[in-house]
C-alpha cells in the first residue's frame, strides 16, 4: 500500500520510533492521526513533522470505550481512515517471573497486547471498506526470543505476533494488507517512557557492540514504511534481530544461551 494521500494512525506517536513514523509518513504525503497519552510530546511530533495534514488525539490504548469511540473521530478529522500502525508498547521493570507483581504484569500485557487488539478490533470494519488498507503491529525480537527480566515484556510482544500473523490468515483475501514488525534495539526512551528503572538496559547502552548494534529511531521508521509499501509480512528491523532470528530458527536452545549469557554480562552477574 503506498501511503501518500492515505490517512494513517499511528500510536505511540508522541516519541521514539512512532515519532520518527509520523515524520517520515508527512514527508510521503500521508495524512496522520497520532495517538498517545502524552499531549506535550505529540505537539513536538507535529512540529518536527512539519506541513501536513495532521491531528492529534489523546488516547489510552488500553482503554477499550476509548479506543472503539476513536475511529470516529480520526474519520471526523480526515474523512477516512486507511491504515493503522500499532506502535505504542512499553517494556516492564527488569524482574524475574518469580519476583514481578500482577499489577506491572497486567499494565504491560494490557497496553502492549490488548491495547493492540482493541485498536485492531475498532477500525478493521473501517479498513474493510476501503478500497486499499493495511494492519502494521510492531512486536519485537523479544516477541520470538527470550530475554531475562523482559518474560512478560516478550509475552506480550509473542501475543501480538500471533495476532497479526493471524489477522493475515484471515484477511488474505482481502484488500487489507498485514505487517508484522519486529524490531531489535532501536535508540528511544522506551525506558523512561515505561515507567522503568533499568540497571541491566543502561550498562547495554553503554557497551560498545551494543551501541553500534542499535538502529537509530528515523532509520527504523524508514524500514517500517518501506514494509507496509512493499506489503510485506514479516520485517526485522536492525541487524541484531536479523541474526537472532536466524540463528533462534536454527538452534533456539543455543540461542536462547546466548542471551542469558549476554544480558549477565550487562548486569554483572
Amino acid at each position: 500500500m503506498q501511503v501518500t494521500a492515505k490517512v494513517i494512525v499511528v500510536t505511540g506517536g508522541g516519541s521514539g520510533i512512532g515519532r520518527e513514523l509520523v515524520i517520515q509518513l508527512v514527508k510521503k504525503g500521508a495524512r496522520v492521526a497520532i495517538a498517545d497519552v502524552n499531549e506535550a510530546g505529540m505537539a513536538k511530533t507535529v512540529e518536527l513533522a512539519g506541513k501536513g495534514d495532521v491531528s492529534t488525539h489523546v488516547l489510552n490504548i488500553a482503554d477499550r470505550a476509548a479506543v472503539e469511540a476513536f475511529p470516529a473521530k480520526v474519520i471526523a478529522a480526515h474523512g477516512a481512515v486507511d491504515a493503522i500502525i500499532n506502535n505504542a508498547g512499553i517494556i516492564q521493570p527488569f524482574t524475574d517471573v518469580n519476583d514481578l507483581d500482577y499489577e506491572h504484569i497486567e499494565r504491560v500485557m494490557n497496553i502492549n497486547f490488548y491495547g493492540t487488539l482493541y485498536m485492531c478490533k475498532s477500525f478493521l470494519p473501517h479498513l474493510l471498506k476501503r478500497p486499499e488498507a493495511h494492519i502494521a503491529n510492531v512486536s519485537s525480537m523479544g516477541g520470538f526470543i527470550p530475554f531475562p527480566g523482559q518474560t512478560f515484556y516478550g509475552a506480550s510482544k509473542a501475543a501480538v505476533k500471533l495476532l497479526t500473523e493471524g489477522l493475515y490468515a484471515e484477511l488474505k483475501d482481502t484488500q487489507v494488507g498485514v505487517t508484522v514488525i519486529h524490531p531489535g534495539a532501536v535508540n528511544t526512551d522506551i525506558t523512561s517512557n515505561s515507567g522503568v528503572q533499568s540497571p541491566q538496559f543502561e550498562a547495554s547502552q553503554k557497551n560498545d557492540e551494543v551501541s553500534k548494534m542499535a538502529m537509530p529511531a528515523d532509520e527504523a521508521a524508514k524500514v517500517m514504511v518501506r514494509a507496509i509499501e512493499k506489503n510485506k509480512y514479516r520485517v526485522m528491523v536492525g541487524k541484531d534481530a536479523q541474526m537472532l532470528d536466524f540463528f533462534y530458527r536454527l538452534a533456539p536452545q543455543r540461542a536462547v544461551n546466548l542471551i542469558v549469557k549476554r544480558m549477565g554480562a550487562f548486569s554483572g552477574k
